[in-house]
């Protein structure tokens, strides 16, 4: 029986400026190797991302960081991590990193790594994103076209979330663009024995 991983968190705490950044880890997984691959990949990640929203400028006001566990069943563990940064201007910025892994190898999955090779997934994953994008009238910068072949995704009730950062698709009312997708619409494509597979419902 596939039981889910142990999660635990830190948390990173600064006065001045105002930082309360909480990040997971995981404990306790049979294969050690797999679990330091994890908690490193979770760390630099968390890491690039303050660095990118301006942890060690000096204009930083304000940094807050959270964490979203969406999957951790079948020995899969799909998570979100939420990065927000204010250095001045009208309003911060987000940026939100999704990370998904094979918790007994500690494989990072790839979104190419989730389907067949020939399976021409950018065309099928855009076709479906863009119906709803009209369903849904959401209102874009530009029209869309496709996602990008590395687009951000990750796992939850047996469904493929893809999704966009703030501004990559729409302006900053929309927040960020998700895109549900049940495993079983895209079935027919998606990678023999790989983590959609696994999470399919039964």
């Amino acid at each position: 029986m596939d039981l889910p991983v142990t999660i635990a968190h830190k948390v990173l705490q600064k006065q001045t400026p105002k930082v309360n950044v909480y990040y997971p880890f995981v404990i306790g997984l049979a294969n050690r190797q797999a679990e330091m691959k994890i908690n490193s990949v979770i760390v630099s990640t968390m890491n690039n991302t303050m660095v990118e929203l301006g942890f060690h400028e000096p204009f930083l006001q304000e940094m807050i960081g959270q964490f979203e566990i969406k999957t951790n069943e079948r020995n899969i563990l799909s998570l979100t991590l939420t990065v927000y940064g204010f250095t001045g201007g009208a309003h911060g910025n987000t940026i939100v990193k999704a990370l998904s892994f094979d918790v007994t190898t500690g494989r990072q999955y790839e979104l190419k790594d989730l389907f067949k090779p020939d399976s021409d997934y950018v065309t099928v994953l855009s076709k479906i994103i863009g119906q709803k994008v009209k369903d849904w009238d959401i209102q874009l910068l530009e029209p869309f076209t496709k996602i990008r072949p590395d687009q951000d995704f990750y796992f939850a009730d047996h469904s493929l979330v893809i999704y966009f950062q703030q501004y990559e698709i729409t302006a900053y009312v929309w927040g960020f663009p998700y895109f549900p997708i049940p495993i079983l619409d895209i079935q027919n494509i998606i990678q023999p024995d790989g983590p959609l597979e696994k999470l399919l419902p039964f």
